[in-house]
């Protein structure tokens, strides 16, 4: 078993002078300590490039939080759109409501959720837990659900498990990660998520084929599935006290230009002066607490509302996955028994790319590849907007679909975590994420809109457009670079 809090073995020298940086924080002290156990003897010789090229515990323990509950959602999420669209017979406008409320209700609860974890003095296990929970208890009900209302505030209730917990989750990644290879480690979560995603369909794909009533038997796993997520969350996670990332010398730098960057002149956030964490107060003495306020402040640095700006934009181009899959089979023709398989090959290109992608974001510059995964979107839109049927059609549309996943989901919160210090790392990636998922309900609802007023073909174009508008005002609006300060 895990063991979630590693102090125990620290050595208590490294609470003190951490290398010639000439940084020293007795308030790290713990933090520090706990490093050395979740990354190797940090003060060996020799081992300082090993340690910034490893990935915490905490990530691959919350990996397989995602995958097992990935399993669950992503069995639901594969079957959904035929199950509204042909055994309810809802209209593709019914469905683009119900779609929209899937995919960006969480909107609504995503800031709340990140403010509770940073409010709560580190409890972005226990929310995201929350999260999970309320996510879990919605499968079941839908068994009993069989109109546009009842089902649509079960889906308004699970998501409001997921904005709940997805901010403290990529906090929690965020805290356990070096700034050089922050990418990394959430192409790693990312690849141990998708791997669920993977897994989900063909669940539902096998239970669909095996059972006379397959839609209730694939609600019925999907929760027996979630349950086993969130045990393995609580047993295995540790809380956030205890993720800090193991600190290299030039990872020491680049925490304190990230928390100088912005400033606290309004009592916002950490920062650094003299090599010395001042973040526990204001200017005036007071301390420093997370609220709400503090949160929305965070706007005010250039970087995080640059960011923010463009995931909204590009957010409002983004057609959802079941209108994609949906297009897709009516493009092909696809049966319906075999339409719970689609989502396969997006999650098999996201798992494949998940790593290899957040690792060259790392090297090249992390906004580049996010632009770059939205320009494999544009072209998987152009691939179904073109007359091809040929047999490689759904292969390039799923592949380019799963590259675009797998360069923007999580390198978008590593682009975020620059701007954003420690004490409100997880209100500053949930208001990233508020507006991203917002802006992806309003896509839902207008893309399920235009195809009943004017067919899919026109609406898919207006998106493509969109979307290639916005990918050229964000490539002009990308953040800056952190300048890292020489070693002293």
């Amino acid at each position: 078993m895990y063991v979630a809090d590693s102090r125990a073995n620290a050595d208590p020298s490294a609470a003190g002078t951490r290398g010639s940086t000439g940084v020293t924080d007795a308030a790290d002290a713990p933090s520090a300590a706990a490093d050395t156990g979740i990354a190797g003897t940090r003060d060996a010789p020799g081992t300082t490039a090993r340690v910034s090229a490893a990935i915490a515990p905490t990530v691959f323990a919350l990996g397989a939080v995602s995958l097992i509950t990935d399993v669950s959602s992503e069995m639901v999420t594969a079957v959904l759109p035929l199950y509204l669209v042909t055994g309810l017979g809802l209209s593709p406008l019914g469905f683009g409501l119900l779609d929209g409320i899937y995919n960006g209700f969480s909107a609504l609860v995503r800031l709340a959720g990140g403010h509770l974890a940073d409010r709560g003095g580190g409890r972005h296990k226990w929310i995201a837990g929350l999260g999970y929970g309320v996510s879990a208890l919605c499968k079941p009900l839908l068994l009993l659900a069989h109109t546009l209302t009842p089902i649509g505030l079960i889906l308004a209730a699970d998501r409001t498990g997921k904005g709940l917990r997805t901010a403290p989750r990529d906090a929690l990644i965020s805290l356990s990660s070096t700034p050089e290879n922050r990418g990394r480690a959430f192409g790693v979560h990312r690849a141990m998520d998708t791997a669920g995603a993977l897994l989900g369909p063909l669940v539902a794909f096998l239970i669909l084929r095996a059972t006379v009533d397959g839609y209730d038997a694939v609600f019925t796993v999907s929760f027996c599935v979630a349950v086993i997520g969130v045990l393995v969350l609580v047993l295995f996670v540790p809380g956030s006290s205890s993720t800090t990332a193991p600190r290299t010398e030039k990872a020491v730098r680049e925490r304190a230009v990230e928390d100088e960057r912005g400033g606290d002149e309004r009592g916002v956030g950490a920062r650094t002066v003299g090599g010395k964490a001042v973040d526990e107060k204001t200017a005036d003495g007071k301390a420093v607490r997370p609220t709400l306020r503090a949160a929305f402040a965070l706007l005010a640095r250039r970087d995080l509302r640059r960011v923010t700006v463009c995931a909204l934009l590009l957010g409002l181009a983004t057609v959802s996955d079941s209108f994609v899959y949906l297009l897709l089979q009516r493009r092909l023709g696809v049966p319906d028994r075999w339409f719970a398989l689609l989502p396969l090959g997006t999650a098999a290109a996201f798992l494949l790319l998940a790593v290899p992608l957040g690792r060259f974001a790392d090297r090249v510059g992390r906004w580049r590849v996010f632009l770059g995964g939205h320009g494999a979107l544009l072209t998987a839109y152009a691939l179904l907007l073109t007359s091809w049927h040929g047999t490689a059609l759904p292969y390039a549309v799923l592949l380019l679909h799963g590259a675009f996943y797998a360069a923007t989901d999580g390198v978008l919160m590593a682009v975020a975590s620059e701007s954003v210090p420690e004490r409100l790392r997880s209100s500053g990636l949930a208001l990233v994420q508020t507006g991203q998922a917002a802006a992806r309900f309003v896509c839902s609802l207008g893309f399920g809109a235009a195809w009943t007023l004017w067919g899919d073909r026109t609406a898919l174009t207006a998106s493509a457009v969109a979307l290639a508008v916005c990918a050229v005002f964000a490539f002009t609006l990308r953040p800056g670079r952190p300048v890292l300060e020489p070693a002293s």
